[in-house]
């Protein structure tokens, strides 16, 4: 879901920009020395995820992990979304610098909803209601997305209201994907790991 350069106005950007440093700030300030390591480990995972995409027009359709990310780390999703994003336009010209802002904003501020809408009900003890959560995470983290690229683009005028429109349609199969992710993995970690669930929403 990164959007290039050169696609976006001036008014846009400038606000992604603006609410990702406001969202940053939030996540550094939430963020505990001793989850340092986790928050790497997912900036990776994001990294790599990410790299594999399909171009649409001014966007691209690529597995996120944006609610998996969220549901893990809550709001230092966004410090690791906008460290792998940047070394992504550094590396290999996904999005770019001038979009880092409204991009950064685009994919983590979905996961902080995810993260509070679904984080209780997924570390609860009932599997059917802890599975629907992880997948529904998973899931709405890329539709809320994606309709936040729509947005963008629809915002910075006409001509890019029809791509808009494409970019949420094509990101269908990414959302019952990434639910389905999101579901496996947390099942996994609530049996293998269940305090790395435990501790974000104790430190909320």
């Amino acid at each position: 879901m990164h959007i290039s350069e050169g696609v976006l106005s001036p008014s846009v950007l400038v606000t992604g920009a603006a609410l990702t440093a406001a969202g940053c700030g939030i996540g550094l300030k939430k963020l505990d020395y001793d989850r340092v390591p986790q928050v790497a480990i997912l900036t990776s995972a994001f990294f790599v995820a990410s790299l594999i995409h399909v171009p649409i027009g001014p966007s691209n359709v690529h597995l996120v992990l944006n609610g998996l990310m969220g549901l893990l780390l809550g709001w230092p999703a966004f410090p690791a979304i906008l460290i792998a994003l940047f070394l992504q336009a550094l590396l290999f010209q996904f999005g770019g610098i001038t979009t880092l802002g409204v991009n950064t904003f685009n994919m983590a501020f979905p996961a902080i909803i995810c993260f509070y809408l679904f984080g209780y009900a997924v570390k609860g003890r009932n599997n059917l209601i802890s599975n629907g959560a992880a997948f529904a995470c998973g899931f709405f983290a890329i539709l809320l997305g994606s309709l936040m690229v729509a947005i963008s683009l629809a915002f910075t005028g006409d001509p890019f209201v029809g791509i808009a429109k494409v970019v949420v349609i094509a990101h269908l199969p990414v959302m019952i994907i990434e639910g389905l992710i999101t579901l496996f993995s947390a099942g996994f970690l609530k049996k293998l790991k269940p305090e790395l669930l435990e501790v974000v929403h104790a430190k909320r």
